[in-house]
């Protein structure tokens, strides 16, 4: 058994590889070592909580042991199993359980006993009544957005009537229900205003995600992961455990940021994504009417000409290829055309795929160069310098409404402007609109090109074309 002092260390140390964890994942080339950090600081915190004061008796450590097993084999499972095209789902259902966790360690911390009086248990109680408003939130918003990404909830947001004004209710609410709670505490009682809280935190994440457009699903997956954190940092607060404060405000803050610099990157403020409704038109997909124009359709012999022939080949993936697993390919697909002499670069928008740095992951999975891959605001003025630029599987951020047209959903939006190049060639399925919704004239402009099918077995074909 360690002492609290030795305890009290251990978790200095775990915090501090935890901040240089996030230092890492914040580049490509440190991202490896900063998962290391976290997994060696994440086992210095659990050895440090199992072996210290707190925890006694046998039987203490054989349900920490069965517990550690249990959760252990299912994210053993869940790593082998799970693609890289499932990993935005698999995060936000992670979020759902950190969320859970919160409620159910505050309903323990109320039902136990607590020897705290006066100003003390006022501010315990107020920690269990933030600590499950908050985990309630994030629980059902993460499994409603799990249940988005993955399928199996249509990506249209559910527009309510007077869903602000229904929002704001249940707001009142659950701060009358807090001071009804408080009050109640005092005496030993509460746990009417406790359920009924829940509650309305569940039904208001479920609401929150469920107005949400297509378009913003990387926003909501790094603000659920920014609810996580403050979740963890209130079940901290709950079983005055400084690590978890620490840890859980270093994943709220950082969450915070991120969905504030993708907002940034969307043109959109982040009380309008709460608020919902992106990509759409009163609630319904937006579609140009009539007739946009000629496609102009290309096969993969005459891709394949093309690319050979270039000086300068930007590569925008989108969510398409990570559906088709086609990373490899176009990593096989780049080298040859950088061994036979053109610069082959990749633009990659802040929101491209379904989580943020989704496309970095599937690049450097494929092991494509770090030092190819390009934000969009570093090569957006490129492309008028651009030879062919391939788009593969993405459609809003490539979509020229967002500058050209001021009544289109996406307007103001920042996008890759990929058809001020010389050829766009795009791959996809079909002619379909994208995640949000909307449709892309980038489709029709005269220096376009339409490779259907699946981008995997196109970018085979292309491959097999080149000298």
């Amino acid at each position: 058994m360690m002492s609290q002092g030795l305890v009290t260390v251990s978790y200095i140390g775990a915090t501090i590889l935890f901040i240089l964890t996030l230092g890492g994942l914040s580049h490509q080339e440190t991202a490896r070592r900063g998962n290391l950090y976290g997994i060696i600081g994440m086992t210095i915190a659990v050895l440090a909580t199992v072996l210290g004061p707190e925890v006694v008796g046998t039987t203490s450590y054989a349900l920490i042991i069965i517990a550690m097993l249990l959760g252990g084999t299912v994210g053993l499972i869940l790593a082998r199993k799970v693609a890289m095209t499932q990993m935005p789902e698999l995060v936000a259902i992670l979020h759902s359980l950190v969320g859970l966790a919160a409620v159910l360690v505050g309903y323990v911390n109320f039902m136990g006993e607590s020897h705290l009086v006066g100003v003390e248990k006022v501010i315990h109680e107020v920690e269990i009544y933030i600590g499950i408003l908050i985990g309630a939130v994030t629980f059902s918003g993460s499994v409603i957005a799990f249940g988005k990404l993955s399928g199996k909830i249509g990506g249209k947001p559910l527009i309510l009537p007077a869903r602000h004004f229904l929002n704001l209710a249940l707001l009142i609410l659950a701060i009358w229900l807090g001071d009804s709670f408080l009050a109640a505490a005092e005496h030993g009682e509460g746990t009417w205003q406790l359920l009924a809280m829940t509650l309305i935190a569940l039904a208001f994440g479920v609401h929150m995600v469920m107005a949400i457009g297509g378009a913003d699903m990387p926003v909501v997956v790094s603000m659920l992961n920014s609810y996580s954190g403050w979740a963890a940092s209130a079940t901290g607060f709950m079983l005055s455990n400084d690590l978890l404060i620490v840890v859980g405000a270093l994943v709220g803050s950082s969450g915070a940021i991120l969905s504030y610099i993708m907002c940034r990157a969307m043109n959109r403020h982040f009380l309008s994504v709460i608020a919902g409704g992106f990509g759409t038109g009163g609630g319904t997909v937006v579609a140009a009417e009539g007739e946009q124009g000629e496609v102009f359709p290309i096969d993969a012999e005459e891709t394949a000409t093309l690319l050979a022939n270039a000086k300068e080949v930007m590569i925008i993936p989108g969510y398409g290829m990570a559906v088709a697993q086609a990373q490899h390919m176009v990593n096989d697909i780049t080298k040859h055309l950088r061994d036979a002499g053109v610069n082959v670069r990749f633009g990659i928008h802040p929101v491209a795929g379904r989580m943020p740095g989704h496309m970095n992951v599937l690049l450097a999975e494929a092991h494509v160069p770090y030092d190819i891959v390009y934000e969009m605001e570093e090569i957006n003025d490129d492309f008028p310098n651009i030879d062919v630029s391939v788009v593969i599987g993405a459609n809003d951020i490539v979509n020229p409404s967002a500058l050209e047209d001021p009544n289109s959903p996406i307007a103001g939006m920042p996008v890759l402007e990929c058809w001020k190049g010389k050829t766009t060639i795009v791959l996809k399925r079909s002619m379909a609109s994208g995640y949000a919704g909307v449709d892309n004239p980038l489709f029709f402009k005269e220096n376009t090109r339409m490779l259907f099918g699946d981008a995997k077995e196109s970018l085979e074909a292309v491959f097999k074309g080149l000298p």
